[in-house]
């Protein structure tokens, strides 16, 4: 059977959505898997961080690792981390590099039902993993699992927003930056109050459970949405995807670089907060700077996706040249520089989607699930160029 035409057609309101209560439900429910799609995905790397550290701390074969790191604290001008955090990033991320590079070709075969059955029961199981870790390896895997949830998540969601009106991708994108900040004070506000990693993460089993409400009792599905049933789809090569899909993946290579490979490194000694609280508020701030741009698509909209991409590798080259000559005069100079980081990858994300929508007239489908694999493959490859780098001025 041939693409829904109603896919291929200028997406404007369908029937169903002409009352303000359904354009809002659906709004809403696209808000809330953003959410819950993320929020797994974010929560894993703080969550994995401590039980792995717990689990590290008690293994006695750590001795020799524990005098190395000594070692290097001392005798680095960076109070950092020899390994660079580059490492959990990569192991996060690969995964859905993984899914997004194969399954658009293939996941039109897996009714909508059945994939967010699956995405909801890879969470939980993640959630589980971390929760019970006995060892480094279930750590890890819980990890993995969060990342399929994510990857087949936002592939699945982008696509199912071509069967609803275009404002749902505001929606989607603004609970996506939501997930950030929410997941990271979540997590935190729980563990500082006393609770436990595992109760904290087992308190969290209700992020899957909401997904699962978002989607079969929140959202109000047009009857051309495929739920349950398997849909053939012509093989599909959408032309001028590139334009959509470099940007976003420059945009997001150089934010990640600065994440994971320089953020660490941007230490302010005689500052009033410690090295920890800075890394802290710089993870805040940019987290903060991601969910007010990716809510923006109802204020407003940028064409110019480049621009976007360029400013982000100036933001890199800037900072990039902060750690190694140390010029800022004081940490709040980066507190601004983070917040605008965030703004800028926020921003390049959704828009990139909402032009897909506007100016892709063909196989939209399929070519918002192709060009989600922007932002992962610009991830991946920071990851990779963060070692050397971190690695460098750790040495120093």
């Amino acid at each position: 059977m041939e693409e829904s035409s109603s896919v291929r057609a200028h997406p404007g309101p369908h029937p169903e959505d002409n009352g303000r209560s359904t354009q809002w439900r659906n709004w809403t429910g696209f808000w809330f898997l953003g959410l819950c799609n993320n929020f797994a995905y974010v929560v894993m790397l703080s969550a994995a961080h401590d039980i792995l550290k717990k689990q590290e701390s008690e293994n006695a074969t750590a001795s020799v690792r524990q005098n190395t790191l000594l070692f290097i604290s001392t005798f680095s001008r960076y109070d950092c981390n020899p390994v660079s955090t580059a490492a959990v990033l990569l192991a996060d991320i690969l995964p859905t590099l993984v899914i997004k590079l194969s399954a658009p070709f293939v996941v039109h075969k897996v009714p909508y039902g059945i994939r967010v059955l699956f995405c909801v029961a890879m969470a939980a199981l993640s959630f589980l993993l971390v929760s019970f870790s006995s060892s480094v390896w279930m750590s890890i895997l819980g990890v993995i699992f969060a990342s399929i949830s994510s990857g087949l998540g936002e592939l699945s969601f982008l696509s199912l927003t071509v069967y609803f009106s275009r404002d749902v991708l505001g929606g989607w994108g603004s609970g996506t930056g939501g997930a950030g900040v929410a997941g990271a004070l979540l997590y935190s506000g729980l563990t500082q109050m006393g609770l436990s990693p595992r109760v904290t993460l087992l308190i969290m089993l209700l992020v899957p459970l909401a997904m699962l409400i978002s989607y079969f009792v929140l959202l109000v599905p047009p009857d051309s949405l495929p739920q349950w049933k398997i849909r053939e789809m012509q093989n599909a090569a959408v032309d001028g995807l590139l334009r959509f899909v470099l940007p976003l993946c420059l945009v997001y290579y150089a934010e990640y670089f600065i994440n994971q490979g320089l953020m660490e490194l941007l230490y302010f000694p005689s500052f009033f907060l410690s090295h920890a609280e800075q890394y802290r508020w710089y993870q805040t701030l940019y987290q903060v700077g991601v969910l007010v741009s990716r809510s923006s698509l109802c204020c407003m909209k940028i064409r110019k996706l480049w621009a976007l991409a360029l400013l982000q590798v100036l933001n890199a080259v800037i900072l990039l040249l902060a750690v190694r000559f140390q010029f800022l005069p004081s940490a709040w100079v980066v507190f601004i520089i983070i917040l605008y980081e965030g703004l800028l990858g926020g921003a390049a994300y959704v828009n990139t989607f909402y032009f897909i929508s506007v100016e892709v007239n063909r196989h939209r489908e399929f070519a918002m699930a192709a060009a989600s694999v922007g932002d992962s493959l610009g991830i991946a490859l920071s990851g990779l160029c963060a070692f050397p780098v971190h690695s460098y001025f750790c040495s120093l």
